[in-house]
């Protein structure tokens, strides 16, 4: 052994100070490298869906039921399976119902807890007792213990146990301990959440979404383009301003701005009513349906249009200022002919669908007028004033990043960008032309940047690129060749509004390609998988998930309710456990209500990707590389206090 690995040695020696206790981690470290590997769950898109997309994660994305199933077999009814695995999804909903109806209290009291015991064994099965006793809610940590680590209550300490839960019902303690194991079963089902990306927009909940997360116990997010603007957002980036409050308005969801994150859109909405007030905002109706008064309906429209116009000149002021981004093709509101109603694209002239633009000076489209500007002032203070948001924001880069590598699987909201010919596309960051993953790592450090930077020019760098993640033609988040808001407002013509793929997604199934990108992120491509979403899978049209062989799995099903009708299901979950990788396709969720009155769970089909050859074990994934590798240095330790190189007890 050498001086600098003696050196390494006498650090690890003051965790493990002798051969015994060396010796011991390693004996349980080598045992933990044995259990079956634990069950990782991904989902992307979820769009503020806080009811469908929690409802996945309270019943384990269908895991849970299956626990009850091996648990009870034919022991229990359908229908005592069914109440039971309700009362884990909604524990404290479900015995607010249950128990207006119940003859003997504490009699289902005794029987529920007996049952939680049974199925708490079940989905710890796979963990180590130290992994389940961490997970257990510490004012029950011994009382679940105890009654978890008995077999089945056999008969010499049947008195014990039903001590136990005597106690805890005469205790008044019996909903609060079923609330904590039913805590526990969900937390022991999934173990791991992937969400890859997408938890803002269109929905009405993204904040109640954000606090589930936060609370999770274990996760990370691959940021999205609806999450990325939301971030550049939250430090008063204009662009991203301009697109966010847009979106609330289009989606009927302004409630998400004032009541959930405290932003007063006050002197918004009088600006836009005075402004608008004689402007039918033809082109500005909202998408899906938002069940607004007709009173509240014409101020989202309204506010639409006024943020959108907004959008479009304070965005003419980021393109002139980066010309590497290279948008200059999205300024049209100086291509319009204002007698006559028409723009001009692409030497192609079109109809306007609206022709009513008050706020815009024909002789200076892109100024702001004064009513604007303060309007803007006033929305970026708001944003960065508010205190939730910033914490979410500040969550979102704790937990997450632009792309993750784990267990084979290379994790990115939208795409690797491509060229026609399936080559990685250079983009230009800045002046550094990137591509792949070094493109990734560039963007992901300008956006930290954008957060914490200590010099003010290099932040406002990082929150402009953040705008241009938003809709810049290279943008791994954007995936497309524009984002063509002008002309879906304002053109009829379909033609006009197209946006184009990037080659990325027709070439999901080339395999050669595919090689290609593994290989530039450092990965094999004979054991690993993209997971990724962005893109609205259309099942119902017979579009398939499931591209190159297995390879690539694109998992955006449409949690979100305006792209149920394209995709023709309720979203996807992808999950991976020790025997296989099952893809998930899922049904609506009529409410939670429903969930709980009705005892109906999410109805969902299930497709087996990749079936392992043998069961997966912890030592086949990351942590069991990362565990091998603390064995090879406790072995080494040992080697050094037999040969006497370190003396035991940290002593020389």
């Amino acid at each position: 052994m050498d001086a600098s690995e003696l050196r390494y040695l006498e650090l690890l020696s003051q965790s493990f100070p002798s051969a015994e206790k060396a010796s011991a981690e390693i004996i349980n470290l080598n045992a933990i490298l044995n259990l079956p590997k634990a069950t990782e769950v991904f989902a992307s898109d979820v769009h503020g869906e806080y009811e469908a997309f929690t409802h996945l994660l309270r019943n384990g994305s269908g895991n849970i039921r299956m626990k009850i199933d091996s648990a009870f077999g034919g022991l229990l009814s359908e229908s005592d399976k069914a109440s039971l695995a309700t009362l884990i999804y909604y524990p404290v909903e479900k015995m607010e119902v249950t128990l207006a109806d119940v003859k003997d209290i504490n009699e289902w009291y005794a029987t529920t807890i007996l049952r939680l015991v049974r199925v708490c064994k079940e989905a710890s099965g796979k963990y180590t007792r130290s992994k389940v006793r961490k997970a257990l809610p510490q004012d029950f940590a011994y009382i679940i213990d105890e009654l978890m680590t008995d077999d089945n209550l056999t008969v010499d300490k049947q008195a014990y146990y039903s001590a136990i839960i005597d106690a805890v019902i005469r205790t008044g303690c019996a909903e609060t301990l079923i609330v904590a194991m039913c805590k526990l079963v969900k937390q022991l089902s999934i173990d791991h959440l992937h969400l890859v990306g997408d938890v803002y927009d269109r929905g009405p909940s993204p904040h109640l979404i954000m606090e589930t997360l936060i609370r999770f116990h274990s996760l990370d997010i691959q940021w999205g383009n609806h999450d990325i603007v939301w971030m550049g957002a939250s430090l008063g980036q204009r662009g991203c301003i301009a697109h966010v409050v847009r979106n609330c308005a289009r989606y009927g969801n302004l409630s998400v701005l004032e009541d959930a994150y405290g932003i007063n859109i006050l002197p918004l909405a009088s600006f836009a009513l005075e402004a608008y007030k004689d402007d039918p905002c033809v082109a500005f109706g909202l998408k899906g349906n938002p069940q607004l008064t007709k009173q509240d309906y014409d101020l989202n429209v309204k506010i639409q249009k006024a943020m959108a116009i907004i959008q479009f000149k304070v965005e003419a002021a980021l393109i002139a200022e980066y010309p590497s981004f290279r948008l200059e093709g999205r300024n049209l509101l100086h291509r319009i002919n204002f007698d006559k109603g028409t723009v001009t694209l692409d030497g192609v002239e079109y109809e306007l669908t609206d022709k009513v633009f008050p706020t815009v000076d024909p002789s200076d489209p892109y100024r702001l007028t004064e009513g604007e500007e303060e309007v803007l002032q006033r929305l970026e203070q708001a944003f960065i004033g508010s205190e939730k948001l910033q914490r979410h924001m500040r969550f979102f880069l704790d937990a997450g990043n632009l792309y993750k590598i784990s267990n084979g699987s290379l994790m990115f909201h939208a795409c690797a960008p491509l060229n026609a010919d399936g080559t990685l596309k250079e983009v230009d960051v800045f002046g550094k032309k990137l591509k792949g993953r070094a493109l990734y790592d560039e963007l992901e450090k300008h956006v930290r940047e954008g957060f914490f930077d200590p010099d003010p020019a290099v932040r406002k760098r990082g929150r402009d690129i953040m705008w241009w993640l938003w809709l810049g033609e290279g943008s791994p988040l954007f995936a497309k060749s524009k984002m063509a808001t002008f002309e879906i407002y304002l053109i009829a013509d379909k033609a006009a509004r197209k946006e184009v793929r990037n080659p990325f997604y027709n070439l999901l199934d080339d395999e050669k390609v595919v090689k290609g990108i593994f290989e530039d992120f450092g990965m094999d491509p004979a054991t690993s998988r993209i997971v990724c979403g962005h893109v609205p899978v259309k099942v119902k049209d017979g579009e398939d998930p499931v591209k190159c062989n297995g390879k690539v799995l694109t998992i955006d099903g449409g949690f979100s309710r305006a792209y149920q009708p394209t995709t023709g299901i309720a979203g996807f979950t992808l999950v991976a456990n020790s025997h296989s990788i099952v893809l998930e396709s899922h049904g609506p969720l009529e409410s939670a209500n429903a969930a709980v009155t009705n005892e109906v769970d999410i109805h969902s089909s299930k497709r087996v990707v990749e079936t392992f050859p043998k069961r997966a074990l912890v030592g086949d994934t990351d942590t069991g590389t990362i565990l091998k590798a603390q064995v090879a240095d406790l072995e080494r330790l040992l080697e050094a206090y037999r040969a006497r190189l370190i003396p035991e007890g940290g002593k020389k």
